[in-house]
């Protein structure tokens, strides 16, 4: 695919980003926008679904936004990382659904490490967010900040994932200095991803392609 075509692809899936099967949480996502004036909030492709979702994938969101105006691991390596996890288990996109320990950026500036305030202001979103997805009941923390954000949620005690019986997994980032290591500490770093997330296949009621 052309650089020219690749844009236009994706200039086509950011304007359905209010497509019905998204258009709950890309809401939510310009009202957190508008609190913070000058901000950017990255969207959820399209390629998901608020209704079917069943496993969060809550992403520790340190360097830059993605210039395609969507949720993403990381930098193009952690996509492709990650996609590489879900192709293997026959996780469907449907199925998954992204989300930003700190949902905002400022334009043309990466996050650095997220301190704890920056991380303790993601909980209320990721509840409102948790609200609009009613069957997701796992949540792969991945990264530092995620497992702290995670570990918050699960103190809060909010009815909704008891009566989900929610469960957290905690893994490694996927991009950038997380994932710097010889090939055999890669594979089994992905190996625990892989582990974490067919997991949570199972306690969700969905098939998985391998053993």
């Amino acid at each position: 695919m052309t650089a020219l075509a690749t844009e236009s692809f994706h200039d086509q899936l950011f304007d359905r980003r209010y497509d019905p099967n998204v258009a709950a949480v890309n809401q939510l996502c310009d009202s957190l926008q508008e609190q913070k004036p000058g901000s950017e909030v990255p969207y959820v492709d399209p390629g998901h679904n608020v209704e079917e979702c069943r496993i969060i994938s809550l992403f520790s969101n340190i360097g830059s936004a993605s210039p395609s105006g969507f949720i993403t691991a990381g930098d193009d390596d952690a996509a492709t990382r990650l996609l590489g996890v879900h192709w293997q288990l026959g996780l469907r996109p449907e199925y998954v659904m992204p989300w930003n320990v700190h949902p905002w950026f400022v334009p043309g500036q990466p996050n650095g490490k997220l301190s704890p305030q920056q991380v303790t202001a993601g909980l209320k979103p990721l509840l409102k967010f948790l609200a609009l997805v009613p069957r997701a009941s796992a949540l792969v923390a991945h990264g530092t900040e995620a497992q702290r954000l995670a570990a918050q949620l699960l103190k809060t005690e909010a009815p909704l994932l008891w009566r989900r019986g929610f469960k957290t997994y905690k893994v490694r980032a996927l991009s950038g200095r997380a994932f710097a290591g010889s090939a055999e500490r890669q594979a089994e770093w992905l190996g625990d991803m892989k582990d974490a997330y067919g997991d949570a296949m199972a306690r969700t009621g969905l098939p998985r392609r391998i053993k």
